[in-house]
């Protein structure tokens, strides 16, 4: 048995996510519980986050092979080949643009969760250690972002 506890909660206006939800776009606030304050010392320092939150919402996958973004134009591939958030365990992880830190309220941009999603925890974003430069990704990715 595996528990977990959340350190706090995402506030935005997305109630329901989209296709067309413009992710990117979008600033949501992540209240810490007050347990946590002392643990946000130092985070204002950073300019990106890693979020990663409990998509608490979201069913099980109903088949292990999808089209990428839902769309028939990209191969079938088993879902752990993609970022959809139907997944055995439906943990999220995003990386976000710290845009302030306020007692224990972060404002973020581009955090892409639903308002009231709990949050597990938070990592300062280390561009020499979570950007890989020769990453290597499928072919239907570059199709995608061509």
């Amino acid at each position: 048995m595996i528990e977990l506890k959340p350190i706090g909660i995402v506030r935005n206006a997305i109630s329901t996510a989209h296709r067309d939800t413009r992710w990117k776009e979008i600033e949501s606030e992540i209240e810490i519980d007050a347990e946590w304050r002392d643990a946000l010392d130092g985070l204002e320092q950073f300019s990106h986050l890693w979020v990663i939150s409990y998509l608490d919402r979201m069913p099980m996958p109903d088949a292990l092979h999808i089209h990428p973004t839902r769309d028939a134009r990209l191969p079938l591939v088993g879902i752990f080949a993609t970022r959809s958030p139907q997944r055995p365990n439906p943990i999220g992880i995003c990386a976000v643009e710290l845009l302030e830190v306020r007692g224990t309220i972060l404002r973020v941009r581009g955090l892409d969760a639903l308002n009231g999603t709990p949050v597990l925890d938070l990592k300062p974003y280390l561009p020499r250690r979570d950007a890989i430069v020769d990453a290597r990704v499928g072919e239907w990715v570059r199709q995608l972002n061509a």
